[in-house]
């Protein structure tokens, strides 16, 4: 119920920070009353080259990156902390958004998941937890990087 609260908020976050009011079409409330984004939401090029970002976003990814990489490098594996870190670039992103259009719509195909397992691995009971939030986690940002350039 937590994830899902914390879901929920910085969902609402991220619609009211951006400076483009977006209205997603393809986003249903089911019987349980969470938020899902059906399949035809999609990450895609524009038409065949990466999205275009502000400086704050893709400054912002990078850190991330770098953050996972040297938490790797450590021996602790607390993935509580790494969780908190990586959540404060996450609010960077969306306090600095200037995005609009469909490189802004884009980039939420692919944010909302971060933020999702970003809270995974804030909440991780154990490593088992925290490890597939992380794989997850390092999986978006390399969809970031493959979609979205400076």
């Amino acid at each position: 119920m937590k994830i899902r609260y914390t879901i929920v908020v910085l969902l609402l976050a991220v619609a009211f920070s951006c400076k483009n009011e977006t209205k997603h079409k393809n986003q249903q409330i089911s019987q349980t009353n969470e938020i899902t984004v059906t399949d035809s939401l999609q990450l895609m090029l524009n038409k065949g080259k990466k999205w275009r970002v502000n400086p704050e976003t893709q400054g912002g990814v990078e850190k991330m990156q770098s953050i996972i990489s040297a938490f790797k490098k450590e021996a602790s594996k607390d993935y509580i902390a790494l969780g908190k870190k990586l959540s404060k670039q996450t609010s960077y992103i969306i306090q600095n958004c200037n995005m609009v259009g469909p490189s802004h719509d884009q980039l939420h195909v692919v944010l909302v998941p971060m933020l999702d397992a970003i809270g995974n691995l804030k909440e991780a009971e154990n490593s088992t937890k925290g490890a597939k939030a992380l794989l997850k986690l390092e999986g978006l940002i390399q969809d970031y990087f493959n979609h979205f350039e400076l």
